[in-house]
């Protein structure tokens, strides 16, 4: 008999690194999560980095992490490393300020 539960949610910390800042990255993360429906945060580092945190269903968090490899379409990703995260704190996806 099939498993019909839905896969446990799971959370990634992306640490995306390139020319990522200025290029709208973040708010085009946001959009692309929130279409996703994933849940978290994004936010720009002072070294150039964006950091993002997403929670969700592992098939959406692997859509994310693919839309993320190329960004919008002035942002020049480098590289993104992937950790696993704790679920944010509150649902949606928010963008925070500079860390």
């Amino acid at each position: 008999m099939p498993d019909s539960q839905a896969p446990e949610p799971v959370c990634r910390r992306l640490l995306i690194v390139g020319r990522v800042q200025g290029v709208w990255y973040r708010a085009s993360a946001k959009a692309e999560a929130e279409r996703l429906g994933l849940s978290g945060w994004t936010r720009n580092l002072r070294d150039g980095s964006v950091e993002a945190v997403v929670a969700g269903a592992p098939g959406a968090i692997d859509d994310f992490i693919d839309w993320a490899r190329q960004g919008p379409p002035k942002a020049q990703v480098e590289r993104i490393e992937i950790s696993a995260a704790d679920a944010p704190p509150e649902p949606g996806f928010h963008i925070l300020a500079d860390a």
